[in-house]
């Protein structure tokens, strides 16, 4: 890691070594941050970090399974042994709970016979595992003079958008456990943006965009790269930059 990593502005990204996350991981590197990929296979990470080091990056794998606090904890003590501080957390891992169908064509998600475990699953990633990191990052985010917290979401957590019945998101399925587990999340960056306004954490939520990633069999139109930005400007936000919020690379999206 050596001094000179300690000196540049040190992020973690979750879910990092493939997709939106790992094209988000290559933009901060290329903008001169050390930048911590999180990844539940450490060799994936590896893989990854080797792969923006290659590039000129400086980058480090770390394991972090989001919904196991020992990995957590222990991500957490490294961080803090190696570098000291967190500037930017992105939580960006989270599952579709659908395998490798896209949530928006899952008849396994739609509320009336969708099976409970699963949606348990789904919450447990998406929402009790972005609480497990950003609460054991906080002490080292607040060490920052500058931090910065960016939660992955998806324009189908929006309330507005998803309940216009003449709206963009009126052909899709109906889901019981994505789509809500990201509106969770929308609810949970506007709690800890509040509670941590009055520190200097601005606290946002993304909306990449329908990326092409594993997630969705690589149907999206988005590369990753254009996903990645909107997620890329949150993580670089000024001092006098928005908290709680919700934003797509076009602007502010409607809760």
């Amino acid at each position: 890691m050596g001094e000179e990593s300690t000196e540049r502005k040190v992020a973690l990204v979750t879910g990092a070594n493939k997709g939106i996350g790992r094209g988000v991981a290559q933009q901060l590197a290329t903008l001169g941050m050390t930048v911590l990929v999180g990844a539940r296979d450490l060799r994936r990470g590896e893989e990854a970090a080797l792969s923006l080091r290659m590039a000129g990056g400086d980058a480090h794998a770390l394991a972090l399974d989001v919904t196991d606090l020992a990995t957590v904890r222990a991500a957490a003590e490294w961080i803090e042994e190696g570098f000291g501080r967190l500037d930017v957390l992105v939580n960006n891992a989270g599952i579709t709970g659908s395998g490798q169908v896209s949530p928006a064509d899952a008849h396994d998600q739609i509320p009336s016979s969708v099976d409970v475990d699963m949606v348990r699953a789904v919450f447990e990633t998406n929402v009790f595992g972005v609480i497990t990191v950003t609460n054991a990052m906080l002490p080292l985010l607040r060490r920052s003079p500058a931090p910065r917290v960016v939660n992955v979401a998806t324009h189908g957590a929006s309330l507005t958008l998803t309940s216009d019945p003449d709206g963009p998101f009126a052909a899709l399925l109906p889901s019981a456990a994505y789509s809500p587990s990201k509106s969770a999340l929308l609810a949970l960056t506007v709690q800890y943006a509040n509670e941590l306004r009055k520190d200097g954490v601005l606290v946002n939520a993304a909306a990449p965009g329908y990326v092409a990633t594993d997630s969705n069999n690589h149907e999206g139109f988005l590369t990753v790269a254009q996903g990645a930005a909107v997620v890329v400007d949150l993580a670089m936000l000024g001092a006098d930059g928005p908290t709680a919020g919700f934003f797509s690379a076009e602007g502010p999206v409607p809760w």
